[in-house]
């Protein structure tokens, strides 16, 4: 029998991830839990890297700073041999604060202060080192920016009162600032990515990107399960988009907004990716599950919208959903192949959206480039994304058949 993986995972206060991972050679096997900084992986080197976090010294000046005031900091594994000149950006993610009192909370974790960062990280995924789990961007210079501004690296503002920064717009242009005096400035070769918030931050951000650095530099993104929907909850309601809302209205984003949006939608609409990467001029490739997780739980199926629990158990594993709510999560996936239509048409951008019930892909080495990956038309996500970026292959546009066809899924199981 192949070889099944699950994944349990329990929601936190930000964007949710793995906490533990099962794996059973049958499906009434059961193994032990393990951290999800080392995947049980039977690719990976028994030998850890752990990368150091790095803090942006002299930012402060600069009000480049985290919610609390600390300075904003990065992961910087530098790359080698053919890969010297060649720069990968990941943006974190890790959800957003959308009022006073939730990023007042969020000064007090790795969300909005350096203080409680972790010290060192292990890169795995499109951060690897190693490549038998990274095959294309290996031996690149890989950096991975730490997110502690609440609004996906989009803020310039300040609560004087409760002595909240809300400054994320100023990390990121900081941080490209050190980025390039490290040698981006010389870059042959770049890719920003993000993960979640560090998703919609690639797509506000990937433009800005490309016109910093020189125009013989090839320069693309991914973002991995940034596309966030404007959908209909359980209950009628927009869930997501009051979420986002807040964080427009706490964080004063209306200025710092694209304005090819905001000249003809509202500013909230303006935060939604849908609204915004039909007119990125720089190539994208978006990597998503149709039925990405935190959607579901966070924006579909939220406890508010869903107060007599009736979502529980289809949220936590969508093997349990009733035909209805199947139905429901249907409809959630043709609006989000329904809105990737503009961006699918032109040339120069890329697609894996697959049937899955999980979020973020590049970043887990199981779903990333592991020998049991989930796969389109027979490629993982990490060859997809490599053949789209070297222009290996004219058309990486792949778009899954609805669930349950897809027998390559790691589908997350939330407890």
């Amino acid at each position: 029998m192949r070889s099944v993986w699950l994944w349990i995972a329990v929601a936190v206060c930000s964007l949710c991830s793995a906490t533990a991972i099962v794996r059973s050679g049958s499906s009434d096997e059961i193994g032990k839990p393990r951290d999800t900084e080392i995947p049980d992986n039977k690719l990976m080197a028994s030998k850890v890297s752990m990368v150091p976090l790095t803090l942006i010294h002299g930012a402060d000046s600069k009000g480049a700073v985290c919610l609390d005031g600390t300075l904003a900091g990065y992961h910087l594994d530098r790359g080698f041999g053919s890969g010297a000149n060649s720069w990968l950006i990941h943006l974190e993610g890790g959800g957003w604060c959308n009022n006073r009192s939730s990023c007042v909370f969020r000064k007090t974790t790795r969300r909005g202060s350096s203080k409680f960062m972790e010290k060192a990280l292990n890169f795995t995924g499109i951060l690897s080192n190693k490549p038998q789990e990274n095959p294309d961007f290996f031996n690149w210079n890989r950096i991975k920016l730490r997110y502690c501004d609440g609004a996906s690296f989009s803020g310039d503002s300040q609560d004087e009162d409760s002595q909240i920064f809300y400054r994320g717009k100023r990390i990121w242009q900081a941080a490209m600032e050190e980025f390039m005096s490290l040698g981006m400035q010389k870059a042959e070769q770049a890719l920003l990515s993000g993960c979640s918030a560090g998703g919609l931050a690639s797509i506000l951000h990937l433009d800005d990107f490309r016109e910093r650095l020189p125009l013989s530099t090839k320069v693309k993104c991914l973002s991995d399960a940034g596309m966030f929907l404007d959908a209909v909850d359980v209950s009628g309601g927009h869930s997501l988009r009051n979420m986002f809302q807040g964080v427009v209205t706490v964080q004063n984003l209306q200025k710092d907004l694209s304005s090819a949006c905001t000249n003809h939608l509202d500013p909230t609409s303006c935060f939604f990716p849908q609204n915004l990467v039909s007119d990125i001029k720089t190539p994208m490739f978006l990597l998503n599950a149709a039925y990405d997780s935190w959607q579901v739980r966070q924006s579909l199926a939220p406890s508010p919208a869903d107060p007599r629990g009736v979502w529980k158990h289809c949220k936590s594993d969508i093997s349990r959903c009733n035909s209805s709510q199947l139905q429901f999560l249907q409809e959630f996936r043709k609006q989000m192949v329904l809105a990737l239509n503009s961006f699918s048409a032109s040339p120069q951008n890329g697609l894996f959206i697959n049937s899955c019930f999980t979020h973020c892909q590049s970043e887990i080495q199981d779903t990333w480039f592991a020998q049991d990956s989930p796969k389109l038309n027979g490629k993982r996500a990490a060859e997809s994304v490599g053949d789209w970026y070297f222009d290996r292959s004219n058309n990486v546009k792949d778009i899954d058949c609805p669930y349950p066809c897809d027998k390559t899924c790691h589908h997350l199981i939330f407890q």
